[in-house]
């Protein structure tokens, strides 16, 4: 089960090995990650949004093509577009690229510093980081019933009284039963948890 304490203490292990932010995709399926959380100075993320970097990135396409980590220095990842010269330009100087999951749902994690490239042991420990995150927000492989039928009275657009009722149950048993399944999906509203769970086709 998901627990958000221990998650946000995996990301704050990661703040602290990041000291110029890090950007990681968690269960990216076609090409959408189920969550991301970036970093990354502001005015950096704004120009490579912008410029529609993330198709042409060449640790995204590694990222995509291996498993395992990478500094951004390794001379066998090709940057036509001279994007990480442009990431040097943000202060961006050093970095490494974490991937792992299978690719239908494959995790991808970036991390920098200014000053010196990561260690050996840096990178082993932000691996091992990443692939908690990764692993501690698998997607659901289902709901329960009780939890679907929730779901699926507020997704064709019950209020909780009516949806209550349709169920026979006490509003305080039916958004006992939304909160379960909020949290079963990773989702902070119903209407994320409803697009989630028919994105997982699990509705």
């Amino acid at each position: 089960m998901f627990e958000k304490s221990v998650f946000d203490r995996e990301l704050r292990l990661l703040d602290s090995l990041a000291p110029k932010g890090y950007n990681i995709g968690l269960h990216i399926r076609f090409t959408s990650p189920l969550m991301t959380f970036q970093t990354y100075d502001t005015e950096w993320l704004n120009y490579y949004t912008d410029n529609g970097y993330v198709l042409r990135d060449p640790v995204v396409a590694w990222g995509f093509a291996t498993t395992g980590a990478t500094r951004w220095s390794n001379k066998r990842l090709p940057d036509p577009f001279g994007i990480m010269k442009e990431a040097e330009r943000f202060g961006l100087l050093y970095g490494a690229t974490v991937s792992c999951g299978p690719i239908s749902s494959r995790t991808i994690a970036s991390v920098a510093r200014a000053d010196r490239e990561f260690q050996d042991e840096e990178i082993k420990e932000i691996e091992q980081v990443v692939r908690r995150l990764h692993d501690m927000t698998e997607p659901p492989q289902e709901l329960t019933k009780a939890q679907v039928e929730a779901l699926k009275c507020i997704a064709g657009g019950d209020r909780h009284a009516a949806a209550a009722a349709k169920l026979g149950i006490s509003e305080s048993a039916l958004k006992a039963r939304l909160n379960s399944a909020r949290q079963r999906l990773m989702a902070r509203t119903t209407a994320e948890a409803i697009q989630r769970a028919k994105e997982y086709r699990l509705l």
